[in-house]
């Protein structure tokens, strides 16, 4: 009878407006299916919202993620998942963590746990029923809050309370946190700078000093997969005007060096600030006539894809810049040969680093952002059969120098320039 009474006195029921938007939240998204699956799998089994998706709730922002805690261990999980026929993947299931995946959209399932190990880098974990021990082991008061399908708030450190005031506040010894996983210093920040209300506090500010050297032993991953959510929460403005946090930011990313850009952006950079594009916004702080942006390649692993994308735009603005880098004949050469994604990080890049928004390059973007790629209209057929020209090396040269042509006269070529350029 005291455990059950006990399960009522620490769940509170949270303000209506936000249980609406649980609920809501259960009833839009595919997300329900896992909690009836959790739900019924036995008589003590269960299944609650933790974390982000809660505070943003709370916040009024957008939920963009949906990260689940549950008492269940990982292989009961996976069970569970199996017979209600629930695709999943194990994401890190040494440390309790599975991914379900319903129409397209992922949820991470983590099992309760207590740390028994950890080194500030990992954590040997045991698993646990006991939600109060797993709410305990979270870095701070604003993710240690949880939900049920029905919006009831089960909250042990009052992190609603401290999120409503602006107040980010460690659970337990904030030192013994942070040596636990040295990733916390940078997740601080991150909440510190999207949330609080106060200064920071001297105690936290020294402790952070104090142990800034453990970043140091984690992986690039992590540390990249950080700088990534800083960019999505959109508070890079807040950072650089923060003295504390842009400091210990560029003692951890020194390749980052532009964070003035951010200080006062123009119409245009608040814009491309807002939609939170990684690389673009990432190309805006390592980009600087030197070889910082093959440096922080070398540092972190970024996909092939993404890493084409910074090289593009670091090749261009490492080059000599004339009025007729950004003329139309050049701008098309871009687009033709390298693509529109391209082209318009190029254009965006040099008006978000301007103080003035320069309207030709503004109507430039607007033009090529409707374009589609143009097709070459002559190819090494057309030339044979018309022009009885030979397969061979001058059929590629003579196909080559066309499309110089066609690309230079803004994709328009006519019979007429055709066979003078046949003719040479």
């Amino acid at each position: 009878m005291i455990n059950f009474l006990n399960k009522f006195i620490k769940r509170t029921q949270n303000l209506n407006h936000v249980s609406k938007k649980i609920i809501d939240l259960s009833k839009n998204s595919p997300v329900k299916k896992i909690f009836n699956s959790i739900n019924n799998f036995s008589s003590n089994s269960e299944i609650r919202y933790v974390g982000g998706c809660i505070r943003k709730i709370i916040k009024g922002e957008i939920v963009d993620d949906i990260d689940l805690a549950t008492n269940l261990n990982p292989q009961q999980v996976c069970e569970v998942l199996k017979q209600n026929n629930i695709n999943f993947y194990e994401t890190g299931i040494e440390h309790g963590t599975i991914t379900a995946v319903i129409d397209n959209y992922n949820f991470e399932i983590t099992s309760l746990r207590e740390d028994v190990e950890t080194d500030g880098r990992h954590a040997q974990v045991r698993f646990s029923t006991d939600w109060k021990k797993d709410a305990s082991r979270r870095d701070f008061t604003i993710n240690s809050i949880y939900a049920d399908i029905d919006g009831n708030l089960f909250d042990p450190y009052n992190g609603k309370k401290d999120l409503e005031n602006g107040v980010i506040k460690f659970i337990g010894d904030p030192e013994l946190r942070i040596k636990e996983d040295y990733l916390r210093i940078l997740r601080y920040f991150r909440f510190y700078l999207s949330y609080s209300n106060y200064k920071h506090e001297f105690e936290t500010s020294k402790l952070i000093k104090k142990n800034i050297v453990g970043i140091s032993s984690l992986s690039k991953e992590r540390l990249l997969d950080e700088l990534k959510k800083f960019f999505k929460s959109n508070i890079l403005t807040k950072l650089s005007k923060d003295k504390f946090s842009l400091e210990i930011f560029e003692i951890v990313f020194p390749q980052l060096k532009n964070f003035r850009l951010f200080a006062n952006p123009n119409s245009f950079a608040k814009t491309k600030i807002g939609e939170s594009d990684f690389i673009f916004l990432l190309s805006t702080l390592i980009i600087d006539k030197s070889d910082n942006t093959d440096y922080f390649l070398y540092k972190f692993n970024i996909s092939k894809k993404d890493q084409k994308r910074l090289k593009i735009i670091d090749n261009f603005y490492n080059n000599e810049i004339s009025s007729q880098s950004f003329s139309e004949k050049n701008l098309n050469k871009i687009f033709y040969y390298k693509g529109k994604q391209a082209l318009i990080d190029i254009l965006s890049f040099k008006i978000f680093l301007s103080r003035k928004i320069d309207k030709k390059i503004l109507k430039f973007i607007e033009q090529f952002q409707f374009k589609d790629l143009p097709t070459m209209p002559v190819g090494a057929k057309f030339l044979m059969e018309n022009y009885q020209i030979a397969e061979g090396k001058s059929l590629g040269t003579k196909l080559k120098t066309i499309e110089e042509e066609w690309v230079n006269n803004n994709f328009k070529l006519s019979e007429k320039q055709i066979d003078k350029i046949l003719s040479r």
